[in-house]
């Protein structure tokens, strides 16, 4: 049963956090709207039970008082509020196979139960939707405004919803405990007599740095109509390369996210000549075990600053990159709003605060066993929406065996062609194998490698020459001699792209390098524009039909 504090927080107005009132007042941009959704896309693979899987997203998402607010502007107060005794979020059922659906109107049914935004004053800020395809596929279909929901609610909802589907099927109710009322575990508006005292101490540690980045913009930010549907991409770090940059990162007590910070932080440094930097992270907002457990809003944005110059190693990057992660996590209770207020007061609201770049981990989302042989896999999201000019997000994939750090930059696909990030990413690429070859080296003196004239065929036939003769582990190589007959095998192979693609700043694919077999050959591969040799952007699906269209055209 719930106690009394819990029932009577259900029916009062509470004044919502300050992230949530700043995202009250972000949903008031039209154009943004879209990008505070948090959609959700599980497909099912296996006989699904569709009326319990409804009866069970019904339970679970009419439980939890966050997916009930309402939201209001108390003029009075200058202040937004929220009260959560309203009606539970709606939750629907289409059969699509036995009404006719095609492929074509499922895809948009899903896009606009994704990012059609909520009224917040009127209705649940949240939406959910099963859609059965087939006897073995069933769609769930998750939207929740970012106002009441972060990534670890969604990772407590969809696990919830997993259990009660189990509960169900078996004919028992699930065991739930009562979830809290936000409102008893959220901070409120701050009225802390030494808050004053405390933004100052940030102010200070941050003024003087640049709030922009030196981005290689293509497109214009500042742009009031600038589209903010996404494009990402993404490459892998050689598995040797990886171990060398973490066991470094180890001993300077330096977590995955602040070495990407670091990396990041270098890689502007070198293309820019920019030296200081503000970046900014986002942070889980759980620190009290009470909110551990409870759906709604926490995550709170922070803003960290890095600085380097012409003396910096690598070494001592990731010491500052670990002293600068830490003074901000001490920091993270600090309203990024007032800090904004203090040091940019003219900045647009409808643009990121202090900075347009972002550096966050990936936490990939697991897999939903709904019942033996029945698993949800989250799919990717058609359009994605980037709230930041550009954003890296760090995560280390074991998916080989070996750790390999991959980093991933999304970002509004206005801003940036594909042959720009292909650059930043070989850029990074560049920056982890040198970190890797003598953390002790200063950060900005790039190796004599990275100079290769691309243009000077002598030159690209020598840096390709000397890289398979590292590959290969041999003296010699003959330049017209296939890499096979020369001894490598396709692990080699995969090896060779990544030195390659590191070296000479161009982003290969393995099959490039197949094709081009010869050292001669892959030296010509390299006189190509960077934009010949990426392999493509976007999703997996848009390669895929790309190279479709591409082979009709040829038959036609």
């Amino acid at each position: 049963m719930p106690d009394a504090r819990a029932l009577a927080a259900v029916g009062a107005w509470h004044p919502a956090t300050p992230t949530q009132q700043g995202l009250w007042i972000l949903d008031r941009v039209e154009r943004l709207r879209p990008s505070y959704l948090l959609p959700t896309v599980l497909e099912f693979t296996g006989p699904v039970d569709c009326e319990t899987l409804t009866a069970a997203v019904t339970r679970a998402m009419g439980r939890h008082p966050a997916l009930r607010s309402r939201f209001r502007l108390d003029a009075a107060a200058r202040r937004v509020e929220y009260r959560t005794d309203g009606p539970p979020p709606e939750v629907g059922f289409t059969d699509a196979e036995a009404d006719g659906w095609t492929a074509d109107e499922v895809e948009r049914l899903v896009e606009a139960l994704c990012y059609t935004p909520f009224e917040l004053a009127e209705e649940a800020p949240a939406r959910a939707e099963v859609i059965r395809l087939d006897a073995e596929r069933t769609l769930l279909v998750l939207t929740v405004h970012h106002i009441v929901f972060d990534g670890v609610s969604r990772q407590l909802l969809v696990q919830e919803i997993g259990a009660t589907y189990r509960a169900f099927a078996r004919g028992a109710q699930p065991e739930l405990t009562t979830p809290p009322h936000p409102a008893l575990v959220q901070d409120g508006p701050a009225d802390d007599e030494g808050l004053a005292e405390r933004v100052a101490g940030v102010v200070d540690r941050l003024r003087g740095a640049p709030t922009t980045v030196a981005l290689p913009y293509d497109g214009d930010p500042e742009d009031p109509e600038l589209s903010l549907i996404g494009a990402t991409a993404e490459t892998l770090l050689d598995a040797d390369v990886t171990e060398a940059v973490l066991g470094v990162s180890t001993q300077e007590g330096c977590t995955a996210f602040m070495t990407g910070v670091a990396l990041l932080a270098a890689t502007f440094a070198r293309t820019t000549g920019q030296t200081d930097f503000l970046f900014a992270v986002v942070w889980p907002g759980r620190d009290d075990p009470a909110a551990a457990d409870v759906i709604g809003m926490f995550m709170t944005t922070l803003v960290l600053r890095v600085r380097l110059d012409a003396d910096t190693t690598w070494r001592e990057l990731l010491r500052t990159a670990r002293t600068a992660g830490m003074e901000t996590f001490i920091d993270s209770d600090v309203p990024l709003d007032a800090i904004a207020a203090a040091l940019d007061p003219d900045r647009d609201l409808a643009r990121p605060p202090l900075t347009p770049v972002l550096v966050n981990l990936a936490e990939p989302a697991q897999p939903l066993e709904l019942a033996p042989g029945v698993v949800g896999r989250f799919q990717p999201l058609h359009p994605e929406y980037s709230k930041w000019d550009l954003a890296l997000f760090v995560r280390v994939d074991t998916s080989t065996g070996r750790d390999r750090l991959e980093l991933s930059l999304n970002h509004p696909a206005e801003l940036f062609t594909a042959a720009t990030t292909d650059r930043v990413l070989a850029d990074l690429r560049r920056s982890a194998a040198d970190l890797a070859r003598d953390p002790e080296d200063k950060v900005l003196n790039q190796p004599a490698a990275d100079q290769t004239d691309l243009d000077d065929p002598a030159a690209r036939l020598g840096l390709v020459r000397s890289i398979w003769q590292e590959v290969l582990d041999t003296e010699h190589v003959d330049d017209d001699v296939s890499f096979f007959d020369a001894g490598g095998d396709s692990l080699r192979l995969v090896i060779l792209v990544e030195r390659l693609s590191q070296a000479s700043g161009r982003p290969l694919r393995t099959v490039d390098l197949f094709r081009a077999g010869t050292v001669r050959g892959q030296a010509e591969l390299l006189a190509a524009p960077a934009e010949t040799t990426s392999g493509g952007r976007g999703s997996s699906r848009d390669r895929l039909l790309g190279a479709v269209r591409d082979r009709r055209t040829d038959r036609s």
